[in-house]
This record gives structure tokens, sequence and C-alpha cells, in this order.
């Protein structure tokens, strides 16, 4: 392995969990965001990962610790890519961002160093061009909750590099992920591609009224056995990004996502993000839905 430092642009929600659970399994981590106080919510947002690492992998005090030592932080783009041998970037699910940014990086980047995009629903050929290094870029899509939900779906463009694409799937091993090796290009992978379709049609009885988002998620975790809910679901992966892939939708001409994409753009509007920010179809950290009297009659 040739990959020591990394750097991860947008630090979110995923973005932050990626940069923690790189830097904890002893990675030196750049985290990059747009302006100061995006990195000041970076910061404790990273911080604020403790109790689940304590509590879902019994990590101790001392390896979280460890963990953000090895983590610093900028918001100067040539200064975060400088020394990069990777770069794992997790910026808004745009490409009017996205294409700009790799045509930054591409210039400012060692020219060694891996591009990889953490999109869950964009493939590689979409920007492979745009990094100036086609061969040394693929997809890399970690789940929500990434030191429990532990997958790393990798996707190659017809022009990377095959040594490229296996030096990331050990990557993907050597910060404790699952990897999933698509064999071509597919949007949404694997994970998305199954998950949609179940919070389109949750979505969908949502903005038609025929049940609140509650009654929604009650169904299908008694009937399935689901832990979660479509709605529940969506708190988890961030009102956001839901926002943002739907107005993307409604933008190319489909009508019905733009009702749900106005209806999505109310909740943001109200400071309502999702488990983010600790509103969003649900109150956090004790939602309705980990209630053991959830499903009772």
């Amino acid at each position: 392995m040739t990959i020591k430092n990394v750097t991860v642009a947008g630090s979110g929600v995923l973005g932050s969990q990626i940069a923690f659970q790189t830097a904890f399994k002893g990675f030196s981590i750049t985290v990059y965001d747009i302006n100061e106080d995006a990195i000041n919510k970076a910061k404790e947002r990273i911080k604020g990962l403790r109790h689940m690492y304590k509590h879902d992998i019994a990590a101790t005090d001392e390896e979280f610790e460890a963990g953000l030592s090895r983590i610093t932080y900028t918001w100067d783009l040539e200064d975060a890519v400088k020394n990069a041998d990777l770069v794992i970037e997790a910026i808004p699910e745009r490409l009017d961002i996205k294409k700009p940014f790799y045509d930054k990086i591409g210039k400012l980047a060692p020219k060694e160093a891996i591009f990889t995009s953490n999109s869950s629903t964009l493939v590689p050929s979409a920007l492979m061009e745009d990094t100036g290094r086609p061969a040394q870029f693929l997809n890399m899509h970690l789940a929500n909750q990434v030191w429990l939900n532990n997958t790393a779906e990798i996707m190659g463009s017809p022009k990377t590099d095959p040594a490229i694409y296996k030096e990331i799937v050990q990557f993907a091993r050597d910060i404790g992920m699952i990897p999933i090796e698509l064999k071509k290009e597919q949007p949404g992978y694997i994970l998305n591609s199954l998950l949609i379709p179940l919070l389109s049609a949750g979505e969908g009885l949502w903005v038609k009224g025929v049940a609140d988002p509650e009654m929604i998620d009650k169904t299908w975790m008694a009937a399935t056995g689901a832990p979660m809910g479509p709605f529940a679901i969506l708190d988890v992966v961030g009102i956001r990004t839901a926002y943002n892939i739907t107005e993307a939708q409604a933008k190319a001409g489909d009508s019905n996502a733009q009702v749900l994409a106005d209806k999505l753009k109310e909740l943001l509007d109200q400071g309502k993000l999702g488990m983010e920010s600790g509103e969003g179809f649900y109150h956090y950290p004790n939602p309705a839905y980990k209630d053991e009297n959830f499903l009772k009659i």
C-alpha cells in the first residue's frame, strides 16, 4: 500500500464519519471544507462520534483520542491536497459542484494521487475527465454509520487502472470496510439500487397523503422485522441529501419529484436535517421508532 495521507473533502455527516473511521484505523487525515464555519462544525461532529464508537464497537477513550490526533483541518484547498496520496470526495451530490471541484484538485494534488468519490448515485464516467486523471479515479461509496454498516462499494469506470482499483479494494479493508466490488457502472450501486425504491415508495405514500411517516415506518418494521422504516432511514441518510437527489430529478423534468422536493425543502427551511440536527421526521437522540412501545398494539 502506498496510501498514507488521506484527504477527505466535504465534512458533512458521511464525510466526517469517513474521516474519523480512516483516522481511527491509523491513517493521517486532512479534512477539507469550504470555510471556517464548516470546519468548526466538522470538529464538533467528529468529536460527537465518541459515544457511538464506545457503545457500538467498544472503542476505548484512548483509541478514540488517538484517532482524533491523526486529523488536521483546513479550508485551504491547495493545502488540503498538497500531500495527498488519496482524496476521498464527499461533497454535495450535484454535478455543478463536483465537476469544478475535480478540475481544481486535478491541478493541485500530486500527480500520483488517487481520487475517489463517495457519490451515492453518480457513476465514475460522469466525472472522470474532470479529474484530469481518469485512470486514477473511481468511486468508493460508504454507507452511513460506517463503523457499523461497514460496506465500501467500489466502482471503476472503463478508464480506471485495474491496479488502482485493487489498491482501493485493499484500502477499504484497511479501514475496516467490506469491499463490495462492482463489475460495471451502475447508478445507485447495489445498496441504493435496493434502498432507493423503498425510500421512494415511502415518500410517495407520504406525498399523496396515504399515511404519515410514522405509520409508514411502523408498517414496514412490523411486517418485515426491519429495525427502521424508510423515514427513519432518511433521517440517517440526511434530508439534505434526499432533497439534492430529488431536486435533480425534478430539474430533469420529473413533476412528481418536484412535489416531493418542495416538501423536503420545507423541512430543511425549518432546520430539520435529520439525525444530524437532532430533528427530521423524528426527534433525536431518542427517536420514537426505537421506543419499545412503537410497534405495540
